[in-house]
């Protein structure tokens, strides 16, 4: 039973790290999304890679869902004496990871290589692969003109109204596509559908890998509310309903399932109108008892489906 999540975020890495516990190494692929990866004082930085990595290795900051717990800000408070940039919240034990990331992609090390490298050290069981080895950067397009992503996501706090959201063709990291090929199902974890999953399905090859194959995507709006991040906001100012109908809709063709949380149970007629199965269940992971019973809830629905066509 090879399962491959598609992920990003806070929202992504947990539900991962559900699965996780639910299925054994050789049977869980996760690919992340590396669309806002960027160089900032001259490390090669990679926000969600790191967020699902710290939430498997069990070092994720349980308040903020990102970074690590128990970080010191030493670096980054000598760093703004000096007149450097701050807005990007670098910890001491974060810094490390950007480090020896940096020193081993300039070794020659592609991302894929890197990232297998820190789930090693890490004690991590099932693979993490990057969505690509080269840069995709992900852009916004703003009433304020095109914002690099982390520019927009953390410096700007995600305050200009969004346009479109621009995507950077790259060519899929070559272990993604072996393990789609491999997949007997793909789950579509409830992270933000525009900024962490459309840049994975955009790489040449992806949609085309998901076809035959059962296919379940996990709502990230709860209420008319993204849980986290700013996925209620985008919906809205793209000009779209702020309910899981619309994220369903977004999936329309490509997810033959959709795992709706039961305060928008009224909404799953909607959704079968789209032609796409629904299982309604609680969908906020409070705990990571949360996370492993609606992963466990989401693979036997994700078996149960067609394949995508």
């Amino acid at each position: 039973m090879n399962i491959v999540a598609l992920a990003g975020g806070v929202g992504g890495a947990k539900l991962a790290h559900g699965l996780a516990h639910n299925l054994s190494p050789a049977e869980l692929t996760i690919v992340v999304n590396t669309g806002d990866d960027f160089e900032h004082l001259g490390l090669w930085i990679a926000p969600d890679l790191d967020t699902v990595l710290y939430t498997l290795a069990g070092l994720a900051n349980p308040e903020t869902g990102w970074g690590q717990r128990d970080e010191t800000w030493n670096c980054l408070q000598a760093l703004g004496r000096l007149g450097a940039p701050t807005w990007f919240g670098l910890g001491d034990r974060d810094l490390a990871t950007h480090l020896e990331r940096t020193r081993r992609r300039r070794a020659g090390a592609t991302l894929t290589e890197v990232t297998a490298a820190l789930c090693q050290a890490w004690g991590i069981g099932p693979r993490v692969l990057p969505m690509a080895d080269a840069p995709a950067p992900t852009l916004v397009e703003t009433d304020e003109g095109v914002l690099a992503f982390q520019e927009y996501f953390v410096h700007r706090r995600c305050a200009p109204r969004v346009q479109a959201v621009r995507l950077t063709a790259a060519e899929p990291a070559p272990a993604v596509l072996a393990a789609l090929e491999a997949a007997a199902a793909v789950v579509i974890c409830p992270s933000n559908p525009f900024l962490s999953v459309d840049p994975i399905l955009n790489l040449p090859g992806l949609r085309e890998r998901l076809a035959g194959k059962p296919v379940a995507a996990v709502s990230p709006i709860v209420g008319g509310q993204a849980l986290k991040g700013p996925a209620a906001k985008l919906l809205a100012e793209l000009g779209r309903e702020v309910s899981a109908v619309a994220v369903a809709a977004h999936y329309q063709g490509l997810a033959a399932g959709f795992v709706l949380d039961q305060v928008d149970a009224a909404l799953a007629p909607a959704i079968e109108a789209l032609g796409l199965r629904v299982r309604v269940t609680d969908t906020v992971m409070r705990s990571d008892a949360d996370r492993a019973r609606l992963a466990q809830e989401t693979l036997a629905f994700v078996h149960s489906l067609p394949a995508a066509h």
